[in-house]
């Protein structure tokens, strides 16, 4: 957030260290604890006996904020959890954008940048070997792009990036006749496809996040007592045991914060004592015993993002992007429920209506970045490393944030305001220094 010195960027977890009495900000040092207490609390259960899993997802923007802040503390841990052999057997990183930016808002182009900013973010402090362990995706506030070109462009640069899987949330999702997802389907891979409006089709595997109350179900651990009560069930030639996926957004409230380090251990324990045939795995390794199990992935159910099957319905058969436009204008007017705003966790919020004065100054920026460094990029790729291309491509996936919309008009839309101006302000400079040769090129 630009609260610093003169607008300097800072993050938010330094700027309530340095306003203690202002509002909740006497929890810095809480918040803080949160995001490095698993490297204490994995080694806990283990030397307890038990056989704990637990997915991670950061954003580039708060692991950029930590290191930033010069918090050892916090990334040590975080190094620890990321690279430690041991560890890597229990921990699962999961990759998401590198700011926590909604992905069917953010402009097309900028989301391989929102991936590869991240990928880049996650090496510099734990290193490659550590990136190659990362095949999962989680998408930020679940949310799930329902647009035939926005789900395309985002399935195509995770798989480009050499992501997976991701994580969906169930009722963001659909069979391709429209039908919700079965109770089965809700505890198996599943197959999502994305179909551009011309006609391109690609896929990646999908795990299901199941409906609830997200922070208070993985708070107080019950999907682990949901996984007590499933049995195994058959999918294409092999029997499969059936799996539970749970999402909590970190640490916005004190069940989180509060309640989830005793009923993680809780739950730990019982599985550990237990005679019941469940165990607590992570998504990739889930997916590789399916896969020694013999599971195809032309086994797997295949599924589509909300409200495409009323979509494709009414474009033609054919497709075609303006039979696809047509489509959604008429299908929008009509207004029963159909969006194409795409489908979170936070469902009764759109991350649209009434921000205009974010979404026109972000399409902004995202357009003048790209007219500006596009071509200049494709000619000298060296130019990816200057400080001038990375001060405006910082400011662009920044302004991206969801925060800046999340908590209505006020001072986080001003915050958005104040980096979509410096943003500008460094595109004005980049092109004054990038009309000459990069140190390196000819």
């Amino acid at each position: 957030m630009p609260a610093g010195p003169n607008g300097d960027l800072i993050s938010h977890l330094q700027y309530m260290l340095e306003h203690p009495d202002e509002g909740d900000n006497h929890n810095a040092e809480p918040f803080a604890h949160c995001y490095r207490r698993m490297a204490d609390l994995i080694p806990e259960l283990i030397q307890e006996g038990c056989d704990p899993r637990i997915m991670l997802d950061y954003s580039g923007n708060l692991l950029w904020g930590v290191t930033q802040m010069g918090r050892r503390d916090i990334t040590e841990a975080l190094h620890y959890l990321a690279c430690d052999e041991e560890m890597n057997r229990h921990v699962e990183w999961l990759g998401t954008f590198w700011s926590h930016a909604v992905a069917p808002s953010t402009p097309i182009p900028d989301l391989a940048l929102q991936v590869s900013a991240w990928q880049h973010q996650f090496t510099d402090l734990f290193g490659d070997s550590a990136l190659q362990r990362v095949r999962g995706f989680s998408l930020p506030e679940m949310h799930l792009p329902n647009h035939p070109d926005t789900l395309f462009a985002l399935v195509n640069s995770l798989l480009e990036a050499g992501y997976h899987w991701l994580l969906v949330q169930e009722h963001s999702v659909e069979q391709l006749d429209g039908s919700p997802l079965s109770s089965q389907q809700r505890f198996v891979p599943n197959r999502l496809v994305a179909r551009s409006s011309s006609g391109e089709e690609i896929s990646i595997t999908a795990l299901i996040k199941t409906q609830g109350s997200d922070t208070k179900l993985v708070g107080q651990m019950q999907p682990c007592e949901e996984a007590f009560g499933l049995s195994r069930q058959r999918l294409g030639n092999a029997e499969i045991p059936s799996l539970v996926s749970q999402i909590a957004d970190g640490e916005n409230g004190g069940v989180m914060m509060n309640e989830f380090p005793e009923a993680f251990r809780q739950a730990n324990h019982r599985i550990r004592d237990s005679n019941h045939d469940t165990t607590a795995l992570n998504g990739s390794e889930y997916l590789e015993q399916l896969d020694a199990l013999g599971l195809k992935t032309s086994d797997l159910p295949r599924i589509q993002a909300v409200h495409q099957h009323r979509l494709w319905q009414k474009a033609d058969e054919s497709g075609g992007v303006d039979s696809v436009i047509a489509a959604i204008d008429e299908l929008s007017s009509a207004n029963d429920g159909f969006s194409m705003e795409g489908a979170s966790w936070t469902n009764n919020l759109s991350w649209v209506e009434g921000y205009d004065n974010v979404l026109q100054p972000m399409q902004r920026l995202s357009a003048r970045f790209h007219q500006q460094f596009d071509q200049q990029l494709s000619e000298q790729p060296r130019l990816s490393q200057s400080p001038a291309f990375r001060d405006a491509l910082l400011h662009l996936l920044l302004l991206e944030t969801s925060c800046f919309r999340y908590w209505g008009q006020g001072q986080w839309t001003q915050y958005a305001t104040d980096i979509y101006d410096q943003g500008m302000e460094a595109l004005n400079r980049s092109f004054d220094l990038s009309t000459g040769p990069i140190a390196g090129d000819k």
